[in-house]
């Protein structure tokens, strides 16, 4: 199985780099993957533990084998980072996190095995679920939305301005059962002009169908919610995300737990100004890092990560959100 689920792990020397100031202690890898992120921590520090979280049933399996050699020091159980707080009670010992990173990609072995529905490129039935326990698939969005509910997955969570037009040929093509028929309904249904220039013309709807099946944005803000509260002080959060929608949310929420956000806005014309919230947590990139060119270079799907990460404030009390 970890041969099956290899995965590059993107921006590990940053990443790596960021922990080495945190106490040591637990680190928890809400999207532990193929275990390259937690490896690599595991190795540059022998003071820290790593507890590895995945939705995904075959990466936990993958994660473990990888993880094998460090005995004790990793843990790896399956579950959401959206139940984060509830995870690290369960399965943390004890113990206070000192980092939590969340990788917001989809893993290579999921988008290169056919089964999993994830991929235009291949022809497989709908699936696209990371968790396979879970109910919804892609399938039952497909051909389950109402053509409105459908344009309006597409269009917020693709930032597709042909939306309405994909959702109306996806509703008349019904049903819609695997991977290749969607891919050519949406292609069709893009002005060929339009079709001509940039990635496959599929991408972004399959994105948004992805992300629906998922709940990626519900659960990312919930995930990064529970974060600022779990990481203990002089602790770290870091996150990498590859795409506008999951940056703009993490950069919104750190910047709101950094006491930055609700400052800025209060309405100009108020006569007093309120207090600046006390800040939580202190943000280490005000602007995200990026890969370098020659990590994009080895491995292209790093191009779009984004890393941002704050650091739990000292001698601050728990606030609620």
């Amino acid at each position: 199985m970890q041969e099956e689920f290899s995965h590059l792990p993107v921006m590990v020397r940053e990443v790596v780099e960021l922990f080495l100031a945190v106490p040591g202690g637990m680190i928890v890898d809400c999207t532990v993957g193929g275990g390259g992120h937690a490896a690599a921590l595991l190795d540059a520090r022998p003071d820290v533990h790593v507890l590895g979280l995945d939705r995904d049933a075959d990466a936990v399996e993958a994660a473990r084998s990888r993880l094998d050699r460090f005995g004790d020091r990793a843990k790896v159980v399956q579950g959401g980072f959206e139940r984060l707080g509830r995870l690290v009670e369960e399965h943390g010992e004890g113990d206070v996190a000192m980092g939590i990173l969340m990788d917001l990609g989809v893993s290579s072995a999921q988008l290169d095995r056919p089964e999993r529905g994830f991929s235009y490129r291949f022809d497989a039935p709908l699936d696209m679920r990371m968790d396979a326990k879970q109910s919804l698939t892609a399938t039952e969005v497909v051909n389950g939305y109402e053509e409105s509910q459908l344009a309006a997955v597409i269009s917020e969570y693709g930032e597709e301005r042909f939306a309405r037009r994909i959702a109306h040929a996806i509703v008349a093509a019904r049903p819609v059962r695997t991977t290749r028929e969607l891919a050519d309904v949406v292609r069709d249904a893009i002005p060929a002009a339009t079709r001509r220039r940039g990635p496959h013309p599929a991408r972004r709807t399959f994105q948004a169908i992805r992300m629906e099946v998922n709940r990626e944005l519900p659960n990312l803000a919930d995930g990064l919610d529970e974060s600022v509260h779990v990481v203990g002080p002089g602790g770290r959060v870091l996150v990498l995300a590859y795409h506008s929608l999951e940056d703009r949310m993490v950069k919104e929420r750190f910047g709101r737990f950094a006491g930055d956000d609700a400052v800025r806005r209060v309405p100009a014309k108020l006569p007093v100004a309120p207090p600046k919230p006390r800040a939580l947590v202190r943000v280490l990139t005000r602007r995200p890092l990026r890969p370098s060119a020659e990590e994009v270079a080895a491995n292209p799907r790093a191009e779009s990560a984004r890393l941002r990460a704050v650091e739990r404030l000292v001698d601050v009390p728990d606030i609620v959100a």
